[in-house]
């Protein structure tokens, strides 16, 4: 897609990234408490994301942010596990192709952090994302793993970064 730039976030990122997330959760009916909808960390992403061995990629198209995806050491999940968070677009963004790009570039950034596996959280609510991920191979979970402290959330699942 031409005009499109995947680039790591900046801290001006902060409050378009935090708007694109709520809206996107507020649009599927999945702002609800135990989210990212109402965690503050949400509108400090790139303070979040100094932290070693983790990184979020922000997609611009035309100089427009559109959308993000990231890769996360979640506090306790299993040793070499890393999380991927946030990843929300805009409306004007779905359907090209964008969601599926930022997951391949996360995927990639884990290996490359050393990571063995790949885990998430999301909702039913979330229609569009759980069969992007299904493609991806992703498989599902019976239960949470680690403490992202997003207790809305009752799907998870896990990806072999080896295969």
């Amino acid at each position: 897609m031409e005009g499109l730039i995947i680039r790591t976030i900046k801290q001006d990122d902060n409050p378009v990234l935090a708007k694109i997330i709520r809206d996107s959760l507020a649009e599927f009916k999945a702002n609800k408490p135990g989210t990212v909808y109402f965690d503050d960390r949400t509108d400090h992403l790139f303070e979040e994301f100094k932290v070693a061995r983790s990184i979020y990629y922000v997609a611009a198209y035309d100089s427009k942010i559109i959308g993000g995806a990231g890769v996360y050491p979640t506090e306790k999940l299993p040793a070499g596990t890393c999380e991927l968070v946030k990843l929300y677009l805009s409306p004007d963004a779905r359907g090209k192709g964008i969601g599926k790009l930022l997951l391949e570039k996360c995927i990639a950034a884990a290996r490359e952090l050393g990571y063995s596996k790949m885990y998430l959280e999301t909702m039913p609510e979330l229609t569009v994302a759980i069969p992007m991920y299904e493609k991806s191979g992703f498989t599902y979970l019976p239960e949470s793993q680690g403490c992202s402290g997003h207790t809305g959330c009752d799907i998870w699942m896990i990806k072999d970064l080896a295969l």
